[in-house]
C-alpha cells in the first residue's frame, strides 16, 4: 500500500515539512510504503485553463513532472497526505499549481464518467498551519483540500491544522502533537487490518494482470492489498486494454507496467496469481501460488479483449468469494 506525502511549502525544512514527515513516519510505522512529492522542487507548470482535458481527457502539458510522474503516483496511492502553510487564507502557489493540474482527473471523473479502481479505499488528509490565530484561518484551505481530494477520487479523512505557528520549533512544541498524528493515521487513514497482499502477474503487465488488479481493487479493496507485475514488462499498458476497461467505467489511463522483481521488493505477496508467466515467477516462501489459464489478448481485436476482460472479472469475483 502506497502513501504519498505532498509537501507544498517553498521552505525546504520548515514547519510544513516537519509535520508532514512526522505523519509519513507514522504511516510507515503502520506498514505503509511512503513516497514524497516535494512540490517546489518539482517542474510542475501551472494550469492553462484551456479546456483540453475536458475534451480529450488528458492535460495538454505533457513534458513536466506532473504528467511524467505525479498523475501516476496519485493513481497508485491509497493514502494521500497533502501539506501546506496558509498563504493569504489558501495554500501556497506551488501547492495550488499541482492541485489545479488535477483538473485532468476531475475531467476524467465528471466529463468522461470514469472512476479509479481505488475510489472506495483511497483516503486523503490535509495538514496546515498559520502564523495568526484568526477564527477563519483555515476556511479557504479546507475548501481547496476537499475539492482536491474529490478530484483525485479520495475520500476526505480529516485534517490537522495549527494556529500561531511561525517556526519549526513552534511546530515541534505543539502540545499533544504525537497523539494527534497517531489518531489521524490509525483512526482515519489506515485501511482495515489483515488485508491479504495479492500479486497479479502476466508476461508484460500490460493487459491481463492490469485488468485483474483493477477488478480486485474495485470489488475487494477492503480485503485485498493489490499489486500487479510482469515477467517481461512492456514500456506502457495496452491502449486497447484502457479502452475496454473504460467501457466498464474504470480509469486505468495513468498506470504503468512494473517488473516482478520490483513488485516483490515493494510488496511481499501472500498470494500470487499468474496468467501465463508461471514458469518464470520466482518462488516466494509461504506465498500461495495459483495460475489462471487465460489467453494473451495483446494484438487481438477489441472483441477478444472484451471477452478476456469479462472472464477475468468472473475469476476475480470468484477468487474474492473464496477468501
Amino acid at each position: 500500500m502506497l502513501a504519498i506525502g505532498i509537501q507544498g511549502s517553498p521552505l525546504k525544512n520548515g514547519s510544513t515539512a516537519y509535520l508532514l514527515k512526522r505523519c509519513m513516519d507514522e504511516l510507515k510505522a503502520q506498514g505503509a510504503r511512503i513516497e514524497f512529492i516535494d512540490v517546489p522542487r518539482k517542474d510542475i507548470k501551472p494550469c492553462r485553463g484551456c479546456g483540453f482535458c475536458e475534451k480529450k481527457g488528458f492535460c495538454v502539458i505533457n513534458d513536466d513532472d506532473m504528467s511524467k510522474e505525479t498523475y501516476g503516483l496519485l493513481r497508485e496511492a491509497e493514502i494521500v497526505v497533502a501539506a501546506s502553510p496558509v498563504f493569504f487564507y489558501s495554500v501556497t502557489a506551488q501547492a495550488k499549481a499541482l492541485i489545479d493540474r488535477t483538473q485532468t482527473l476531475w475531467s476524467r471523473k465528471y466529463r468522461f464518467k470514469l472512476s479509479d479502481p481505488l475510489k472506495k479505499t483511497r483516503k486523503g488528509c490535509f495538514l496546515s498551519m498559520g502564523g495568526s490565530r484568526g477564527r477563519q484561518l483555515f476556511d479557504g484551505v479546507d475548501l481547496v483540500a476537499r475539492y482536491f481530494f474529490d478530484a483525485i477520487d479520495a475520500s476526505f479523512a480529516g485534517s490537522l491544522t495549527y494556529r500561531d505557528i511561525e517556526t519549526p520549533e513552534d511546530m515541534r512544541n505543539v502540545p499533544g502533537l504525537s497523539e494527534d498524528i497517531k489518531q489521524l493515521v490509525t483512526g482515519n487513514l489506515m485501511p482495515a487490518e489483515n488485508r491479504k497482499k495479492v500479486l497479479f502477474a502476466c508476461r508484460e503487465n500490460a493487459c491481463r494482470s492490469q485488468i485483474a488488479g483493477a477488478f480486485a481493487q474495485r470489488l475487494g479493496g477492503e480485503r485485498l492489498d493489490v499489486m500487479t507485475a510482469g515477467s517481461l514488462p512492456a514500456k506502457e499498458v495496452d491502449p486497447l486494454m484502457i479502452q475496454v476497461m473504460a467501457e466498464k467505467g474504470f480509469d486505468l489511463a495513468f498506470r504503468s507496467p512494473r517488473s516482478l522483481d520490483q513488485a516483490i521488493a515493494l510488496h511481499q505477496p501472500e498470494i500470487i496469481v499468474t496468467m501465463g508467466c508461471g514458469e518464470v515467477c520466482p518462488h516466494i516462501p509461504g506465498a500461495v501460488q495459483m495460475d489462471w489459464d487465460l489467453p494473451d489478448p495483446a494484438g487481438k481485436p477489441v472483441e477478444f479483449m472484451e471477452k478476456v476482460r469479462d472472464e477475468i472479472e468472473e475469476k476475480v469475483s470468484e477468487f474474492i468469494n473464496t477468501l
